[in-house]
């Protein structure tokens, strides 16, 4: 209740602007486990917006990648096929095909307590094809059905990352000269940041903060609270880590929902985002598509 006033206190105040800061996290800037060369200054970029600009920034979403480290996407959840114990090096990429054919496979000795909120049948159909006999899920009947959905999305084939935003550990944290702005722009506008947390389901990846590639439970399916709190925005400025990836599909997935004719509202801040090192034109067709919809894409001086 006390929310709705607020909300709509702030709505009769004027025009919302919402700044969407995607993964804007330690381990994505240099010196991080998977650091993009040019993070730095983006988030050098992004601080200054929200210094100079904080008096126009209604509200503040960050997305936060957070994963364990026996992700599916992380070594540490493979291992050869051939010796069982040789583990995937980072980039290395695992098709549905590599594990039918015995190439890689889930580690044996994982003990993943894969509970309902891992793994839901009324949101992963044809749970039953990937059980084993005690109605366990069956780790590697699982790995192939998801790669091979992972694979017919036509996105994706399942890549190894290097373990990064580990929770609990320093490279999940917000790197520091933006969680400075914001502390400042709370202290001034009595505004707080709203967290979005993604990536801790072990068995899915999530890309985009909105949803994960493979739904396995309800909380990774697509979410609607965030995407209608998002569409409350009168102009929505979307940027952080990394353009190629999560900036990318994030912003993807909002508008398979948001009003076509409101697209203008929304605005890439291009010198605000870089994309993964070997994955420049993922984030270079990404801005192009997203100019010829009628996104914005400006500079983070050009956008307020």
């Amino acid at each position: 209740c006390l929310l709705l006033k607020f909300d709509t206190k702030r709505r009769m105040m004027g025009k919302i602007t919402t700044l969407l800061l995607v993964d804007v996290q330690k381990d994505f800037h240099p010196g991080g486990s998977l650091a993009i060369p040019t993070a730095n200054e983006d988030a050098d970029r992004i601080a200054k917006l929200i210094e100079s600009h904080g008096a126009q920034i209604t509200r503040i979403v960050a997305t936060m990648d957070s994963h364990l480290k026996l992700h599916i996407a992380h070594p540490g959840f493979w291992v050869s096929g051939e010796d069982g114990k040789t583990q995937p090096t980072p980039f290395t990429l695992i098709s549905s095909q590599d594990i039918v054919d015995g190439k890689w496979k889930p580690r044996s000795s994982l003990n993943l307590d894969l509970g309902d909120d891992q793994m839901d049948g009324s949101v992963f159909e044809g749970l039953d094809a990937v059980v084993d006999g005690d109605g366990k899920i069956d780790l590697l009947k699982y790995s192939i059905e998801y790669t091979k959905r992972l694979e017919e999305k036509g996105k994706f084939k399942l890549c190894i990352w290097p373990e990064h935003c580990l929770v609990g550990k320093s490279g999940h944290c917000m790197v520091d000269s933006v969680m400075k702005a914001i502390d400042d722009w709370s202290m001034t506008t009595g505004g707080s940041v709203e967290y979005v947390l993604k990536g801790q389901n072990l068995i899915t990846e999530s890309y985009s903060a909105l949803e994960a590639e493979v739904p396995v439970t309800k909380g990774t399916s697509f979410n609607e609270s965030l995407q209608k709190r998002l569409e409350e925005a009168d102009h929505l400025l979307v940027c952080g880590q990394a353009m190629s990836h999560c900036v990318n599909y994030t912003l993807r997935s909002i508008l398979t929902r948001w009003p076509k004719e409101k697209y203008g509202n929304i605005t890439l801040l291009s010198d605000c985002a870089s994309s993964v090192p070997g994955f420049e034109e993922s984030g270079d067709t990404f801005q192009k598509d997203m100019e010829a919809i009628g996104v914005n894409v400006k500079t983070a001086a050009e956008a307020l």
